[in-house]
């Protein structure tokens, strides 16, 4: 079999007549097991194809073969079994960039067993509310982080005795997992699945409240095909690099699944902080074929000049994570010659929708659906939106679907909220967006982000877009503020370049900027210089909290 219709053997695709894909369906086993069926199986067709590339910023390098891969995915599996973790137990794997990550999450998948992938910025209260909220029976952390310290506090806190494992090194406590590893067989019987057993569990990073628990199943991986193979259009003999930790929902949307599943090798570049210069070397050096980040990583690789690297290997580039500023689009294009394929997706989910075709997209659109998902966009009274107006994105059932592959199982432990986001009998994102005439998909904001302004409903990315071609502006957010006569302003709070000082000046050339790229009254009344943005934990801005701080001090006014 060729490597590029692998596969093929887990699904039914067609095109239409502009060679644009129309047609998406799942049709493997129910017991489909990615790391047997897709690693394993792999490794059997082509034993020596690269799987995996990893350096550290120390310069260090691994190169890892399909087959070993397969071999340190059963010794995992053995050695978690060794030390009690089975079928449905729940694992956390704390390990940064680490080449032990895929090891440890292969080896779960062979087992049974939940992964619980998590970063190592969170805390002891962080790691406390998971370890309770999930049931986590077993942790795997790396030394290259202080996490030890906060697993060892949560666990005392609790009263529960977790199993530990450490990578890159030893801790007193925990199992060393790279010795131990080394002592297991390479074999393990298969153990039973379906699609409906949980194999993945991710923490959402919520602006409000506490993380929900997204739960996916054994069918997840498959549904990575649309991302890889017709979005990121991966080269089964190149390199792909997505820019993430393997904490976050991003690493099985660009370091794992849909990847291996179309044969290609992982790039994995295991850094501490994001340098801009750095990661542009190391596609340099290592002549990366595709490469996805969020549109922040391009503002940056922008702002800081690319110009004297060979970027000449790229073929391909997507973004995702936030939605892309069409400057930003034009500026990397004009740079490198590559458009930057945008897509649209949630932990939740797969791609939901994207520019899947170089020769159809259009600069600033999410694209157009996925065929794997019914798409809609609803009104408040959950009806159609017509083109031209915002509604929120939602995911319909299909004819006879119980189950939609690649969404989510249900939030764990949670029926309330995983009824709420069912509602109406369909899908809702929380995401909105409105669609033109040719039915692509165009981002405003989240729902509870709307800006209410003199009866104009204003999406805060709208603004957030030209604000970001201002060469003033490193990273911003636009928020509403109270105000009598409007019921709402809007507000911009903006981190500037290191080449601009804040003044009253440069506010006042701000905001005409605006005025003149969009609708005047969508430009900011209000501005305000800060060092930094508040962020979730994910990176993401928490525009609730600008509020938030927001509404405190007009109330101190008023008092």
């Amino acid at each position: 079999m060729d490597i590029r219709d692998f596969y093929k053997q887990f699904c039914s695709e067609e095109y239409d007549s502009k060679g644009r894909l129309c047609r998406f369906e799942i049709t493997a086993a129910d017991d489909f097991n990615f790391a047997y069926d897709a690693v394993d199986a792999i490794a059997a067709l082509e034993p020596e194809r690269r799987a995996m590339v990893w350096t550290n910023e120390q310069g260090k390098e691994r190169i890892f073969t399909f087959r070993q891969i397969s071999d340190y995915s059963a010794k995992a599996a053995n050695l978690f079994r060794a030390h009690g973790i089975g079928k449905g137990d729940t694992v956390l794997l704390i390990l940064k960039r680490n080449y032990q990550f895929w090891f440890a999450v292969l080896g779960l998948h062979k087992l049974g067993a939940v992964a619980v992938p998590a970063t190592h910025l969170l805390t002891k209260k962080d790691i406390a509310y998971r370890v309770e909220a999930a049931s986590i029976k077993g942790v795997v952390c790396t030394c290259e982080c202080e996490s030890h310290n906060y697993i060892d506090a949560a666990e005392q806190e609790l009263g529960v005795k977790l199993v530990k494992f450490s990578a890159m090194g030893a801790f007193p406590g925990y199992i060393d997992f790279d010795a131990e590893i080394e002592k297991q067989p390479a074999k393990i019987k298969r153990v039973p699945v379906t699609k409906t057993d949980g194999m993945l569990l991710y923490f959402t990073s919520g602006t409000t409240g506490n993380p929900k628990m997204v739960l996916h199943g054994y069918h997840y991986p498959l549904a990575h095909i649309v991302t890889a193979v017709h979005w990121q259009n991966v080269d089964p003999d190149g390199l792909h690099l997505t820019l993430a930790e393997t904490g976050w929902g991003k690493a099985a949307w660009g370091k794992l699944y849909g990847q291996w599943l179309a044969g290609t090798g992982l790039f994995v570049y295991d850094f501490e902080k994001f340098v801009p210069a750095d990661v542009l070397h190391m596609i340099e050096k290592y002549r990366i074929t595709t490469f996805c980040a969020p549109p922040t990583i391009f503002r940056f690789f922008i702002k800081e000049g690319m110009g004297s690297y060979d970027l000449s290997s790229l073929k391909y580039a997507t973004i995702a994570g936030e939605a892309l500023n069409e400057e930003v689009y034009h500026r990397f294009k004009e740079m490198t010659g590559l458009p930057l394929m945008e897509g649209y997706g949630q932990t939740e989910t797969t791609l939901v929708v994207g520019n899947l075709r170089e020769n159809l997209v259009k600069p600033g659109s999410m694209g157009l659906p996925s065929p794997l998902y019914d798409v809609d966009l609803v009104d408040e009274d959950s009806l159609s939106a017509a083109p031209g107006k915002v509604g929120e994105i939602v995911i319909r059932k299909k004819d006879g679907d119980t189950l939609i592959p690649g969404m989510f199982l249900c939030y764990s432990s949670d029926e309330n909220t995983t009824i709420r986001a069912w509602r109406d009998g369909i899908y809702h994102t929380g995401d909105t967006a409105y669609r033109d005439e040719d039915g692509y998909y165009w981002y405003v904001g989240r729902t509870d982000d709307v800006i209410k302004s003199s009866g104009y409903r204003i999406g805060p990315f709208e603004v957030e877009s030209v604000l970001m071609e201002h060469p003033a502006v490193l990273e911003c957010a636009v928020t509403g503020i109270p105000d009598e006569i409007r019921g709402q302003l809007v507000k911009a709070t903006i981190v500037l370049t290191s080449k601009y000082q804040p003044s009253d000046t440069l506010k006042k050339e701000i905001q005409d900027f605006v005025k003149k790229a969009t609708a005047p009254y969508k430009y900011p009344r209000v501005i305000e210089f800060v060092d930094e943005l508040p962020k979730t934990i994910s990176g993401k801005i928490r525009r609730v909290e600008i509020a938030e701080a927001d509404r405190r001090k007009a109330k101190q006014k008023t008092e």
